[in-house]
């Protein structure tokens, strides 16, 4: 039962709040990340242990052993989520709206007729060819909690959420056998409370908890994760609240962000930013157990979604067409997510294949032409002039400007080891050492946890659409002569490195080239 003030629940019925409809692709594949992967097979060893992501258990199996640890991603299991953020009110009357989403999953059982009646079967081939497969399936589920921001919102709202457990059976045809899919229930709570900091600030909790029970302490992991809240995440709205970024905070705000604690998951600003603010405000979060960076958008050249986010669409689609007949029919048999992605690969049309091999989004707009001068001088000349015998790409190096890759010479003679390039009036380039300051607005969100540390530059490189990135190593990295030695290196734009000492000397000239 809710207590507290203004306390409300909705189930998968209710129509999507607009502002949660932003984020709806990215909250998808949040949703089914990892749920089954290339080739889609039941047969495949990574499709036998699923569900890393966003997993609630009971708490007496998950601490079987011993408490769990917090941390901010969600791939390690635990009972509870907990999300910290800050939202600036903008009228006395806002709401804060929260939707908890998670999959609850469904045991699909094959059973055989037989003279005893049915028994388990792994597998089933029906007179009309068709195959199926004993396989986990998941069934996505919501809950919605709101609260009002009054003077009473710091007593919080605890709504209980969950599903309940059920059987469907599906008789086969031929009276050869049947489908039987088992739920088991799921009892959780979602507790909202405010803290008000300012006038027009608040500090908003939501805390996920598994409430159920486990069938036994000791429980293998693939039979407890039928009694767990699988892909765990919630979406965070509301009318007359923004929230502001936690990891582009304003300097005002720098010391209440880094007050927030956020356990298994983390909040990042949903949607496209539009409101115009600086630093940006958004009136939607997605807070996932997997970290994102602010505003995650699904490319709009994606068809659709491969449950493997960090993979290239293109590769997993020529893969997928390349399956044999025989690894099809068993991947349709799998699961129908899997026949859907078949389906939809297979009927692909041309210009939607095209689009997967990508789209260059980082050019710099052209220049407006500058006016005509009064007294026209001769126009100068593209690059400067090169040296006899230096190439002119090594001209345009020194005057501070490249070709671009398009251009001749564009591609003439880069060399990572050796290049340069100027950061505070310091030349930068292998050997030199810097300090990482990850620029706070789009930077990687794996890079923001390397600020302030120190490193040293392996090599420049150019990239095709004019931009500079610098490799690097730690310093307090044990296996940095490792990574040298096979090229694995972390990669900042010059603007984000602080030059710690004038460059050393270039590296001698049989220096093995470093990979990109």
């Amino acid at each position: 039962m809710a207590d507290g003030p203004a306390a409300s629940t909705a189930t998968a019925d209710v129509s999507p709040h607009a502002d949660f409809e932003q984020v709806g692709a990215v909250a998808d594949a949040v949703l089914y990340e990892g749920y089954l992967l290339y080739p889609y097979r039941r047969s495949s060893a990574k499709n036998r242990v699923r569900w890393q992501f966003g997993v609630l258990f009971p708490r007496d199996w998950v601490e079987a052993d011993g408490p769990v640890t917090p941390t901010v991603s969600g791939s390690a299991d635990s009972w509870y989520q907990r999300t910290e953020c800050l939202a600036r009110t903008r009228r006395p009357d806002a709401t804060v709206r929260v939707r908890l989403r998670y999959l609850q999953m469904q045991r699909k059982q094959v059973q055989e007729t037989g003279p005893d009646g049915h028994r388990d079967v792994p597998s089933l081939r029906t007179a009309d060819g068709t195959v199926h497969l004993t396989f986990d399936e998941a069934v996505p589920r919501e809950a919605e909690v709101t609260l009002r921001l009054d003077e009473r919102a710091h007593h919080g709202t605890t709504v209980p959420v969950g599903a309940p457990g059920g059987t469907d059976v599906e008789p086969l045809p031929g009276d050869a056998g049947r489908v039987v899919r088992v739920r088991e229930e799921l009892r959780g709570s979602v507790t909202v409370t405010a803290e008000r900091l300012a006038p027009d600030l608040v500090r908003l909790q939501v805390r996920t908890a598994h409430t159920g029970l486990a069938a036994a302490p000791r429980t293998a992991r693939d039979e407890a994760l039928r009694g767990a809240f699988i892909a765990t995440h919630t979406l965070i709205g509301g009318d007359g609240v923004e929230f502001v970024s936690l990891i582009d905070p304003p300097a005002a705000l720098h010391d209440q962000v880094r007050a927030c604690r956020n356990e298994f998951t983390f909040p990042v600003l949903g949607g496209v930013s539009s409101l115009g603010g600086d630093p940006p405000t958004a009136r939607v979060l997605l807070s996932a157990p997997i970290i994102l960076p602010d505003h995650p958008q699904v490319a709009p050249e994606s068809p659709g979604d491969l449950h493997d986010a960090a993979e290239i669409d293109e590769i997993l689609t020529l893969r997928t067409m390349l399956l044999t007949d025989e690894e099809k029919r068993e991947a349709r048999a799998t699961d129908p997510r899997a026949a859907a992605i078949l389906d939809r690969v297979d009927t692909m049309p041309p210009e939607v294949f095209a689009r997967l091999h990508g789209a260059v989004r980082s050019l710099t707009p052209s220049r407006p032409a500058a006016p005509p001068a009064e007294h026209p001088a001769a126009p100068p000349a593209e690059h400067p002039a090169a040296p006899p015998g230096e190439r002119p790409s090594r001209a345009a190096a020194r005057s501070g400007e490249r070709p671009a890759w398009w251009q001749e010479g564009g591609d003439d003679g880069p060399a990572p080891a050796t290049d340069t390039v100027l950061v505070d009036g310091v030349p930068l380039g292998g050997g030199s050492r810097v300090r990482l300051r990850p620029r706070g607005r789009g930077a990687d969100a794996q890079d923001m946890f390397l600020a302030g540390r120190t490193a040293e530059v392996a090599a420049v490189f150019h990239d095709v659409d004019g931009s500079v990135h610098l490799a690097v190593t730690l310093d307090d990295d044990p296996a940095s002569e490792l990574h040298t030695w096979y090229g694995r290196f972390h990669y900042f734009r010059p603007d984000e490195l602080e030059p710690l000492e004038p460059t050393r000397e270039p590296a001698p000239s049989d220096t093995p080239a470093a990979e990109a």
